[in-house]
């Protein structure tokens, strides 16, 4: 005789809210502290769990995400300011103003575009996205701090890199949410020389403007007017990843940051394998 689940509670409305509130929060904090570590806002981690353990559908977490890199870079800028000098990014001012220069023209189609895009479609594309990205971390684990620069020192040469570069940031960070620092921070390092400490700095320079452009334009079409998203997952994540973040900062240097990469290159691949391919099997 089968057994009747029918009386089983359903989860409320204000308990799913209570959860989201708590999770989001706990996921945040040591997200954020990794991120800090590394010096990345961790962004593309926050991804899966929006998709995954929160439950919002991948059009509503992308924008959620989004919103939330704009709360970190905004905090991270802040505290830089009160520990670092801004004097050292000057020489970069031309490679930072042509990866803006690119990157917001595609942040602003880039979130139009994702509009157009199926579920599936919008699936299989952060899908990829994120396993370059993780990719990207595990190469960069084995790769030297420093390099010499790879483009010519001609101005017009990194003018023009610059806001090629700037093309695939924006759309990176329009589809996935993220502030992009996983792709800006490498891009200055081996692309324009820049020393590690100066491109996370460049970097934050570089995503806020983008990151803006990106949630103003989700903003006006309308992928914020669900407002208890806004106090029960951005509010508590924010916050969450800049606490983390500050932690993390204040611990550098304890762990290798090439052995960090390399394991969050692998964590990130298996939990976006782990999210994302499993929502298209549920939708097939």
């Amino acid at each position: 005789m089968k057994k009747n689940n029918s009386s089983a509670p359903e989860p409320t409305t204000t308990s799913l809210e209570i959860r989201r509130f708590r999770l989001s929060f706990l996921y945040a904090v040591p997200i954020g502290l990794l991120g800090g570590l590394i010096g990345l806002g961790g962004a593309e981690f926050r991804l899966p769990v929006l998709a995954g353990t929160l439950g919002y559908s991948v059009r509503q977490a992308v924008p959620l995400n989004l919103a939330v890199s704009l709360i970190t870079i905004a905090a991270s800028l802040v505290i830089r300011g009160s520990t670092l000098s801004f004097s050292a990014v000057i020489p970069l001012l031309p490679a930072i103003f042509s990866l803006i220069s690119g990157a917001v023209i595609t942040a602003f189609f880039g979130a139009a575009m994702a509009g157009k895009l199926s579920n599936e479609q919008l699936e299989r594309m952060i899908l990829v996205l994120l396993v370059v990205i993780g990719i990207a971390l595990i190469v960069e684990g084995f790769l030297p701090q420093q390099i010499p620069a790879l483009l010519p020192p001609a101005l017009s040469w990194r003018i023009l890199a610059g806001i090629l570069f700037g093309l695939a940031i924006g759309l990176v960070s329009s589809l996935l949410g993220v502030a992009g620092g996983e792709v800006i921070i490498p891009t200055l390092v081996f692309a324009f020389g820049a020393d590690i400490k100066t491109a996370g700095t460049a970097s934050l320079l570089v995503s806020l403007p983008t990151v803006l452009v990106g949630v103003i334009k989700y903003a006006s079409r309308g992928a914020f007017t669900d407002r208890t998203a806004l106090s029960n997952t951005i509010a508590p994540m924010g916050v969450g990843s800049v606490i983390g973040a500050i932690i993390g900062g204040m611990l550098v240097g304890i762990f290798p940051a090439s052995v960090l990469k390399i394991t969050l290159g692998v964590i990130l691949n298996i939990s976006a394998f782990r999210v994302f391919h499993k929502l298209r099997r549920s939708q097939s």
